[in-house]
Parts: C-alpha cells; sequence; structure tokens
C-alpha cells in the first residue's frame, strides 16, 4: 500500500494524504490487504484485498460499491475529514481505529506484546475499546489462526460461571446431561479475553488463578486435571488495586494478571479518535442503496466534526455509535451530516429529593422538554432513589445494602456502575467515606 506513495501520478494527486494516513496506518492495520489506487486506474484489485479508491472532488464523498471498492472523495489533503475518511474506508471489519498519539502508542505497545505470550491486563472505562484492543492483540499474535473466545464476567449467571468457564463432566450436577468443555479449553492454543474480571466472585478467583499458573483445568465432576495452552487477557473497567486494597480481588491473581498493564484512556481524553470513528461507524451503519446497492454515507461537516470534539463522551466510543446512527437516520438522502443532525444521548439525572427540590423539580427528571413522560427515566430514577435511600441506611456498606434490596452484591455493584456511566448521581447524601 505505501509504495504507491512513490509512483509518479499517484504521488502527485494523492501524495499529501497518502502519506499522513501511512504514517497511522502501518501501525494498525494490515497494508498486504489493502489496494490502494486512483479511481481512474481501470486495473482491477485483487479479491482477497480491500480496495480503496482515491479521487479528487470540489466535494467530499464516501462510497462503498456492491463489489466491496470503497471510495473516497476529498479536496483538501490537509484537512482532518479527508484523513478520516481515508482510515475508515483501510479499515478490516476488526481492525481498530485511531488517529490520536496517544491511542496509536498503545497500539505500538500492544503490537510488540503480541509477539511474546505474557498475560495483559487492560484498564479503561466501559466502551472505550478495550475489546477491539484485545483482537487487535490476538490478530498480531502467533496464536492468530487459533480461536478468540471474549468472556464477559459480568454477564455470566454467578451460579453457572464455575462450570462456563472451566467446563463440567456429564452428571456433574443437576440438569447436566451432557459434558461441557467450558470457555477455557475452548480457547486452547488461542486467546482468552476475561472481560470485566473484576466481578469475579473470591472463590473462583482462586480457581483461575491455579489455572493460569498450571495452564491446565479441572472441570467440575472431574478428577484429573486437563492441560490448555492458550494467552489470557484480562479487562477491567474498576480500579483493580482499589478492589485489591478493599478486599473485593485477590491481590496474587491481580499480579498473575497485572504483567504488562495496558491503559485505555476516555475518548474525550483522545480528541484525535473521534472523526476517524465517526465515519468508519457511518460506514459501518449507513444503508445500502436498493437499486444498485452501493453504501453511500453523508460525510460529516467541519461544524458537525467540531461539535463531536467538543462534547465530553460520557459513553464513548458507544455513545458517539449511537450519535451516528442518529445522525444518519435524520441527514437521510442528504449529502452532509451538519450540526443541526447531531443530537447527543441525554441521560437521566437523579434529583435529591430534599429541601430546595419541589416536587415539581423532582418529577422534571421524567420529563423530556416537550412534557412528554418518558418511562425509561421514570424506572432509572427510581431504581436509582431505592439504591440510594438503601445505601444511606447502611452507612453505605454494598454487602448490607445488597441483602437489603434482595440482590447480590455484585449486581450491586454492576447497578451502581451503569448509573455512573448514565451520568446519576449515586453517592449517598451524607456519607462522606465512599461505598464499602
Amino acid at each position: 500500500m505505501v509504495e504507491r506513495v512513490f509512483e509518479t501520478e499517484f504521488n502527485r494527486r494523492h501524495g499529501p494524504l497518502v502519506q499522513r494516513a501511512a504514517a497511522i496506518a502501518g501501525s494498525l492495520f494490515d497494508g498486504s490487504a489493502i489496494d490502494l489506487r486512483d479511481s481512474g486506474d481501470e486495473v482491477s484489485a485483487s479479491g482477497r484485498k480491500r480496495a480503496v479508491h482515491l479521487a479528487r472532488g470540489h466535494h467530499a464523498a464516501l462510497t462503498r460499491e456492491s463489489a466491496g471498492v470503497t471510495t473516497v472523495t476529498y479536496a483538501d489533503p490537509t484537512a482532518e475529514a479527508s484523513l478520516a475518511m481515508l482510515l475508515a474506508a483501510m479499515a478490516g471489519p476488526d481492525e481498530p481505529i485511531a488517529a490520536d498519539p496517544e491511542s496509536l502508542s498503545v497500539f505500538a505497545l500492544a503490537d510488540r506484546l503480541a509477539n511474546t505470550d505474557i498475560p495483559v491486563l487492560i484498564n479503561g472505562p466501559t466502551g472505550t475499546g478495550k475489546e477491539v484492543l484485545s483482537r487487535f492483540i490476538h490478530a498480531r499474535s502467533p496464536r492468530r489462526n487459533g480461536p478468540f473466545v471474549a468472556v464477559n464476567c459480568a454477564a455470566m449467571p454467578e451460579a453457572m460461571l464455575e462450570a462456563l468457564l472451566f467446563g463440567h463432566v456429564k452428571g456433574a450436577f443437576t440438569g447436566a446431561i451432557q459434558a461441557s468443555e467450558g470457555f477455557m479449553r475452548a480457547a486452547d492454543g488461542g486467546t482468552l479475553l476475561l472481560d470485566e474480571i473484576a466481578e469475579l466472585p473470591l472463590p473462583l478467583q482462586a480457581k483461575l488463578l491455579r489455572a493460569l499458573q498450571e495452564q491446565e483445568v479441572v472441570p467440575i465432576g472431574a478428577t484429573r486435571p486437563i492441560k490448555v495452552d492458550l494467552r489470557v487477557i484480562a479487562c477491567a473497567n474498576r480500579d483493580l488495586p482499589t478492589e485489591v486494597a478493599e478486599g473485593r480481588f485477590r491481590a496474587d491473581l491481580y499480579y498473575r494478571l497485572n504483567v504488562f498493564p495496558l491503559a485505555l484512556r476516555p475518548l474525550r481524553e483522545r480528541p484525535e479518535d473521534i472523526a476517524p470513528l465517526a465515519f468508519a461507524l457511518a460506514l459501518r451503519h449507513a444503508p445500502a442503496d436498493r437499486q444498485d446497492g452501493a453504501t453511500r454515507v453523508p460525510c460529516l461537516s467541519d461544524a458537525a466534526l467540531a461539535m463531536l470534539r467538543l462534547h465530553s463522551w460520557p459513553g464513548n466510543v458507544r455513545e458517539l455509535e449511537n450519535v451516528i446512527r442518529r445522525a444518519l437516520l435524520l441527514a437521510h438522502g442528504k449529502a452532509a451530516i451538519t450540526p443541526e443532525h447531531i443530537v447527543f444521548d441525554s441521560p437521566a439525572r437523579l434529583l435529591p429529593a430534599g429541601p430546595g427540590h419541589s416536587g415539581e423539580q423532582a418529577r422534571a427528571g421524567a420529563f423530556g422538554s416537550d412534557g412528554a413522560r418518558k418511562l425509561s427515566s421514570i424506572v432509572q430514577n427510581s431504581e436509582a432513589r431505592a439504591i440510594v435511600a438503601t445505601l444511606e441506611a447502611c452507612g453505605g456498606n454494598r454487602l448490607r445494602a445488597a441483602r437489603e434490596l434482595g440482590i447480590s452484591e455484585r449486581t450491586l455493584r454492576y447497578r451502581l456502575a451503569s448509573l455512573r456511566e448514565a451520568g446519576i448521581d449515586i453517592a449517598p447524601r451524607g456519607f462522606a467515606g465512599g461505598l464499602r
């Protein structure tokens, strides 16, 4: 891909833009899988390569033909949108997109780590791309042809976690009508991603530690260990040293996983990633034309990109995806996405019920600006108020509060994290010591 920069005619027309993109793409994409050429070049690309055609024009355009050829039309090679469109067009389905220097440095480190088998711990808020980074490490590793098994520890039923991770033999427990190999054996020869690792119960953490140390698992109901050969990547959206200090996460497991830590910062702290991510999401979600099958993506105007850069992005990339899908719907049939098509998420916020807050103010969170009642806001506010009230009554002790609410402590932690991500303040009033 990069060698085309040195072809005289191609370089004359597209050199400035391609050189900018090549400096970034080399650390993110497989250049051998990209066929980059001028749109006037009639030579057909190999079917095994992603064809990206470049064209100069007065108006920016991004089009993916039914044959899989993506055409980027741009006016100014120095514009942010031009670079963002080209990066979005070059990226494969499972490849990361980034342009911010800090993000690129993380992927450069990840590329070096990929050739080793040492465990990796990825920290970062929810929605920042931890699984994307994990898949990048797997794809660049010698295990790339092996399985990549992603396990969300928070999404699995607590009672079934052990069986799902380590497997079980037939008849090991009620309902075990057949044997199951479990996720760890399913990842044999490849990579196992343990997302939201902080949600694992303490007893299961001990068994996981032994499995990682010995590279073997003992299925439930079995008496003999089974060897496995896998690489483990763990992700956490909470501060694990704090979890260790407060007794919710085993120190020995933490040090076993934390051989080489990587951190992904919130989207608002890496603004140069926003434009390429926005164009990539637009390319992914824009509908194809029913007549010719081509996908014509409305390009984001400079003013729209400026709005995106100024937003705080509490929901990170997931929120950006919502905004882009909404903008595509609002800009349907138009050539560009402008500020009028950008509608940010408006999370419900908990209004304290106390002196200085009237009943009208307390009810305002359940209504939109047009007076329409929002069921989701009512439910979220009611749940938040119940949790806050119970935590206050229990002095901030999460274990006691969970018992009072009739849920597990793990479920309570998950609910608290969800409310924080929605922008709802859940700190108990008058309790300065935090939650325990």
